[in-house]
Order: C-alpha cells, then structure tokens, then sequence
C-alpha cells in the first residue's frame, strides 16, 4: 500500500485539549512526520467532560450532549489545522474523547459521533477504534503499542515506551517481542489534586511536587491496590484510585506523594517484563514534570529520557499513533494484540465513516 496522509486526534482524560498531527504511512513505516498542534477544548466543553469523568457511569444522561459538543469542538479543530497548514489528508482518525474505561465489564466509553466529525469536515473518518478489540476479550487499551514498535528501530534494547497521561502505561518491546500494559496513574490524581487547592490546572514544571516531601507510608498503602497484583496485559479507568490517599496533606506535600506513587508503579511493573530495558523513552505530558522524571530515574535501571531526546515529539505522539492505527486499519493490519490488550487474536480495530454527502 502507498503511504496516506493521515491526521490523528485524540483527547486525554485531562482533557486539557485536543492533540492533532499527520503522518504520512502505509501502517508499518512512518515516510514523514508531519505538523501537530494542541487546541484547547472551549471552557464548557471541558468542564463537561471533567464531570462526565468523575461522575463515570452513574451518570449517563448528558453523554449524548456532551458527545456533540466533544464532536463540534473537533470538527473546528481539524478545520483549523488542515488549512493552517494546507494539508490535503486522505483520513482523519477521531478517538473520541474517554469518559469511562471498564474492560472487567466489557465497556469503554468514548464519546463524540465519528458520523458527525467526517460530514463537518467532509473527510472519511475512522472511529470506533477500541470496540473490536473489547469484543475480542481485549482490554481495549493501550493501543499505541504498534506504533512505539514502528520507531524503536535503532534504539537501545529491550526498551520502553513510556506514556504518562492520565494514566500511565508501557510498551516492552525487543526484536519482534512487545509487550504492552496500563500500569498505574500517571498526570490524572496529580493534576485533581492542584485543581482541588485552586493552584493550578497541573502540577507545571513540578513546581508543587518538588516542594513537598512524599510520604512513602501512603504510596506503599496504594500500591496494595488489586490492580498492581493483576498480570499483563491488563488497563485501568482514571477513576480507579482517588485523592483519600493524600488526604489532609499539605498541597506540597500530597504533590510529592502522588508523584512518587507514579514513578514507584513503573518501578513495581519492571517485575512483569522479561528482561531490564536498557532505555525508558517518556512520552505525554508527564516527561515534562520534573519530579517525576527524577523520581522515575531514582527507581529505574536504565536511561530515563524524555522522546524528545530521540527526535520524537513527546506532545504529538499519541496523536500520530492513532493517525498510524488508521492506516493499518485501512491496510487491513492488525492494531492490538494478545501480547498489548490481551485480545484471544490479533484485532484489526476501527470502523469507516465516509462523508454523508459524498
């Protein structure tokens, strides 16, 4: 297959804003990495999804609006960057933005209309990209594993990918061995936290983390959680850990402990992996925190750096891994795997929405 011009999207459930990039792939080698952007969600969106979020689903009766509003504001976004930039894409990927992850009881929820978003733009869109993988026994997550095996070439090995979003989570990858799983709370529970004290939307340049002390009694207590003891693959939902945690700790203090609960799961994980990585690559916006970064370099053996040290741009990869989903989806590749989701097969995810009008 000739490589297509794709644009990817995606939204974290930080929800601070909607991460597009376009790729030039045929789904198995990256020929060109294109422009990417950030564009916030409008105030009401966001706040929206935040509530959507923690409310999980107890509450279901706005997700239909909030779905519109998620698919406008993408709608805009992908408009604005096409023309910024003058690009001419033969796809557009839309995740959707997550509200609620429940694989135990085969659910994900990710709202927005991949219908609406391709009629808005009049480009075919590919959406729907977690459900195949559900409905084959996966977790439905993580799936940008097929894409760090495309840029390990070169690199170190056995290494890792390492995204901190909301959630954090690893690829292993080693020859042709991956190996992929959510491994505990990444930005989620930090960012609630500075919210909750009116300091900030995040813990910016670890200003507050680096401040506090973290008490290691409590981060010891969290890691008792079921999940750690699970094997992989395996996801988590946002809101499987809460703020009680840190509860009556100072700001400073509750930041450094919640920081350090981030980086000892990574540490914890390392158990699950067939070999030491010679190489932690940091994606997401977690690499820009440097509390974390240090505290991850404290616990880990081998070089903790950020993707960017490696000519990747550490903002825009999840973006450019859906847009690479996208083409192997039309490839007809698959996207998720025993090994990365624990599907019973190999699962090509993903549906097509073509243009009503055309």
């Amino acid at each position: 297959m000739q490589p297509l011009t794709v644009v990817g999207t995606i939204s974290g459930t930080s929800a601070d804003g909607i991460d597009l990039a376009v790729i030039d792939t045929d789904g198995i080698a990256v020929a060109r990495q294109g422009p990417a952007m950030t564009v916030p969600y409008r105030a009401a969106t966001r706040q929206a999804v935040l509530e959507a979020i923690a409310a999980g689903p107890s509450d279901r009766s706005r997700w239909d609006e909030i779905g519109r509003a998620v698919g406008d504001d993408h709608a805009e976004a992908l408009g604005a960057f096409v023309a910024a930039h003058g690009l001419r894409p033969d796809l557009v990927v839309f995740h959707g933005q997550t509200v609620w992850h429940d694989p135990d009881g085969g659910e994900t929820v990710q709202l927005g209309d991949p219908q609406h978003v391709a009629d808005a733009i009049d480009l075919p869109v590919i959406g729907d990209l977690r459900k195949a993988d559900m409905a084959a026994g996966g977790q439905g997550a993580p799936l940008v594993p097929v894409y760090h095996r495309a840029l390990a070439a070169g690199l170190d090995a056995p290494l890792c990918f390492l995204n901190i979003g909301g959630v954090a989570n690893l690829t292993y990858i080693d020859g042709d061995a991956i190996l992929a799983f959510d491994v505990g709370p990444g930005n989620a529970l930090l960012d609630d936290w500075i919210r909750r004290h009116g300091l900030d939307d995040c813990d910016r340049d670890g200003r507050w983390s680096a401040a506090g002390v973290a008490e290691l009694a409590h981060v010891e207590i969290a890691l008792t959680h079921p999940f750690f003891a699970r094997p992989a693959p395996k996801s988590l939902d946002r809101n499987a850990f809460s703020l009680k945690l840190v509860d009556g700790m100072s700001p400073e203090d509750g930041a450094a402990t919640l920081a350090a609960l981030t980086a000892e799961a990574v540490a914890r994980a390392v158990a699950l992996l067939p070999a030491d990585p010679l190489l932690w690559v940091v994606c997401g916006g977690g690499r820009r925190n440097p509390t974390v970064m240090r505290e991850l370099s404290e616990r880990l053996t081998g070089r903790v750096a950020p993707a960017d040290d490696y000519d990747l741009d550490g903002d825009a990869l999840e973006a450019q891994a859906m847009a690479f989903l996208g083409a192997r989806f039309m490839a007809g590749l698959p996207t998720s795997y025993p090994q990365t989701t624990g599907a019973r097969e190999p699962v090509i995810g993903g549906r097509l929405f073509r243009p009503s009008r055309r």
